[in-house]
């Protein structure tokens, strides 16, 4: 392909790990060396088969927190007898303007400890709390899909939407709303084209614009470029174009077992225009049945929010997220994100800053956020 892609579709195999039976003896809990091949495989292995695993339980994490942002991360196993039965991610942010927390996961929707055994789980938390105290950490964030500490302050802010998705076209197009379905119809009248991107330069230059019109930092590029380096071809960028072949909208995606997880987008200003929003998760869609996707995670919204309303019109449910806390010097959960009225200020002048200067100062920004 390209760098400005192609209409072929690929087809994902999933490789299938066997889950060794649980050995006698001591359980120990022990770092990840990212450098370490064989460790790295095993994490990789149990993941890949681990039912309450997501994709930001995988091991490429490690690297792209540690070499992209700088931000240390300690990715725990807790093991016995050489098989492992659990794992917790977890990354430090520590900066001036947000200050000091351990969070399984910076940068994901979902995280927080995976475990076979009760035992496992107890062993891993553990080691995060007492590595929170020692790092001096002002708060421990699990970001859980269930519930884990019940008794912990809890963040309530986001939902997610997954649902089933067919095998076929038609039995996908008419799940999808009428109302919504004629929006997809529009964008595929239109004569838009998807196509698969070996780069991020289109896609970045769609999000970097379409964040900054919102008020909000953007990743780096370097970023996106990490993330398709790392996760190769569970990592994948859809572009939608006008006939012209001019780029409307964008949305890089991962693959996880039988799921597809479109997770970040962007569109230009004409992209409504065209309803190429609506297209592109169309043809995602098509193209996640093609490989044999099961799922279509649709991904984190704030409650009420316009992305959340437009999830809900493809006709997805959300269904509350988890995030627990674990506070030692907060009174409170913090709340960095743009619903917080404090940086109503701050959005407006985003806004208004010159798109090249937002781009050079996003990084900076953005890398304390998680």
């Amino acid at each position: 392909m390209g760098s400005h892609g192609s209409d072929i579709s690929f087809f994902m195999t999933q490789e299938k790990f066997p889950r060794a039976a649980a050995q006698p003896g001591e359980l120990l809990v022990k770092p990840l060396d990212r450098n370490d091949a064989a460790a790295v495989g095993r994490w990789e292995a149990y993941v890949a088969t681990a039912p309450e695993a997501t994709f930001f339980h995988r091991a490429g994490w490690q690297n792209i927190l540690h070499t992209v942002f700088g931000h240390r991360t300690f990715f725990l196993y807790a093991e016995r007898g050489g098989i492992i039965e659990g794992v917790l991610p977890l990354a430090q942010i520590k900066s001036r303007l947000f200050g000091n927390s351990l969070a399984a996961l910076p940068f994901a929707v979902y995280g927080g400890v995976v475990a076979d055994t009760t035992e496992a789980a107890t062993a891993l938390e553990e080691e995060a709390e007492r590595l929170a105290l020692e790092l001096g950490a002002a708060h421990l964030e699990y970001r859980n899909r269930a519930p884990r500490h019940p008794e912990w302050p809890t963040q309530d802010l986001y939902v997610t939407f997954r649902k089933e998705i067919a095998a076929d076209e038609e039995t996908n197009m008419l799940a999808i709303p009428r109302k919504q379905r004629a929006m997809v119809r529009k964008g595929i009248n239109h004569r838009l084209r998807a196509e698969f991107d070996t780069s991020a330069d289109r896609f970045f230059a769609l999000f970097a614009d379409n964040v900054h019109r919102h008020g909000t930092p953007a990743m780096p590029k370097r970023y996106f470029a990490a993330l398709l380096h790392e996760f190769g071809k569970d990592c994948e960028i859809l572009t939608v174009t006008a006939p012209d072949g001019t780029p409307l909208s964008s949305v890089l995606s991962f693959y996880f077992r039988d799921e597809i997880l479109p997770y970040y987008a962007g569109d230009a200003e004409q992209a409504r225009n065209f309803y190429a929003n609506d297209f592109k998760y169309w043809a995602l869609m098509c193209h996640a049945a093609q490989r044999g996707i099961k799922i279509f995670d649709y991904g984190r919204s704030k409650v009420g929010t316009g992305p959340y309303a437009f999830k809900k019109n493809w006709g997805f449910e959300p269904q509350p997220l988890h995030y627990e806390y674990r506070l030692y010097k907060r009174d409170g959960i913090p709340q960095n994100n743009p619903n917080n009225p404090k940086y109503k200020l701050m959005i407006e002048a985003w806004r208004r800053m010159p798109l090249s200067l937002a781009n050079f100062l996003g990084p900076f920004i953005v890398r304390n956020l998680g």
